[in-house]
């Protein structure tokens, strides 16, 4: 048994979930989401105490990849569930001498040391907000939101001598000594 897949999912107020066959559409106060269900899983809609209530199943619950399939999608839907009722956000710093970064909205500008600016758009549903050298995105769909951070990140990724580059504002990066505290260390 999968002990993600079993757990019921609550869907808070201002959620409205449709299920038409194989495909899920979650709407809320951020958005609609939708996805595609995979053959093996399924999805059923109850109330109970006077919530609605999602449930995933799967067809066989012995075959490891079904039940691989019914913790991950329940996760998604709850991941779908999150973003329309109250959002994701990531949040990434630029640091370096002379590394700036501008914009906002749906385009941002960063200027990392390359001989020219690297412009990235963001995609629809996708927001960008520019603090010094802060970017935060928000958005509903948090595999979205994840890969455009990522994107953003592996425009200059942080080195670990000097901690130069884009990085996850929680990552910490492992730092190395250079070549004279080596020489300074000893032999």
């Amino acid at each position: 048994m999968s002990r993600i897949g079993k757990k019921p999912l609550i869907l808070p107020a201002g959620v409205d979930v449709q299920i038409a066959g194989s495909v899920v559409t979650v709407k809320g106060v951020k958005g609609t989401l939708v996805r595609t269900l995979h053959p093996h899983v399924s999805v059923v809609m109850t109330e109970e105490d006077g919530k609605k209530v999602l449930t995933v199943g799967v067809a066989d619950t012995e075959l490891v990849r079904d039940r691989a399939l019914w913790g991950l999608f329940r996760t998604l839907l709850a991941n779908m569930v999150t973003g329309v009722a109250t959002g994701f956000d990531k949040k990434l710093e630029v640091i370096g001498v002379g590394y700036k970064v501008a914009g906002g909205g749906k385009k941002i500008t960063l200027d990392v040391g390359y001989s020219h600016s690297v412009d990235i758009d963001m995609p629809e549903g996708i927001t960008a907000t520019v603090e010094k050298n802060t970017i935060t995105l928000t958005g509903a769909d948090k595999e979205v939101l994840g890969e455009i951070a990522a994107q953003i990140r592996r425009v200059r990724p942080p080195e670990p001598y000097k901690g130069k580059g884009i990085k996850y504002i929680d990552e910490v990066i492992q730092r190395k000594a250079g070549k004279a505290a080596k020489a300074a260390g000893g032999k």
